[in-house]
């Protein structure tokens, strides 16, 4: 049994990171609220097409945009035209916080799992609504438990109780 203890204690120690990834929070010019999961995405709010570049040396693979078009400053145009020019795959998802649409859900949860979107950058004005969509990935693909996906969307940008509502509703409905 003694032998067998200190193989217990190394297995445990390589498996805690892998459960539970560490939330950062980062100033990155031309992004307002940037929190970055380790390797695999970050979330943030509103993001100027000057800051692609650094999204791009950072090393995403993609940027999700959840703007509206019509929103204040969104200038999505701007955006896709700087992620075309540093090489880096951009992609537009408007969600409306006041009224989500699952079919928003089906195309983000579609976009992230294609491979080669990893890791990816994930924004909208102030990065609630990047976090809800993260918070249903974790839901409806990693199959993680809900508190647990919101402790993380939490951390990540997430503060609406709708949104919260949202991403549960659409993982009890939408399950893999």
């Amino acid at each position: 049994m003694r032998l067998h203890v200190p193989v217990l204690i190394a297995l445990l120690a390589t498996a805690v990171p892998l459960l539970a990834q560490q939330v950062t929070k980062q100033s990155v010019p031309g992004v307002t609220n940037f929190a970055r999961l380790e390797t695999t995405v970050a979330c943030g709010g509103a993001t100027t097409a000057a800051a692609v570049p650094e999204i791009k040396k950072m090393g995403f693979a993609s940027i999700i945009n959840v703007r509206q078009p019509t929103e204040n400053g969104a200038n999505i145009d701007g955006e896709a035209a700087a992620a075309k020019e540093a090489g880096i795959r951009f992609y537009n998802i408007p969600l409306n916080g006041q009224a989500p649409d699952p079919k928003v859900a089906d195309t983000f949860i579609e976009t992230i799992t294609t491979p080669g979107n990893e890791p990816a950058y994930i924004h909208c004005a102030a990065g609630n609504r990047a976090a809800a969509m993260w918070m249903i990935k974790r839901l409806v693909v990693d199959h993680w438990e809900t508190d647990r996906a919101f402790t993380e969307a939490t951390a990540l940008g997430l503060t609406s109780p709708a949104l919260k509502q949202f991403a549960i509703d659409y993982a009890d409905t939408h399950k893999r």
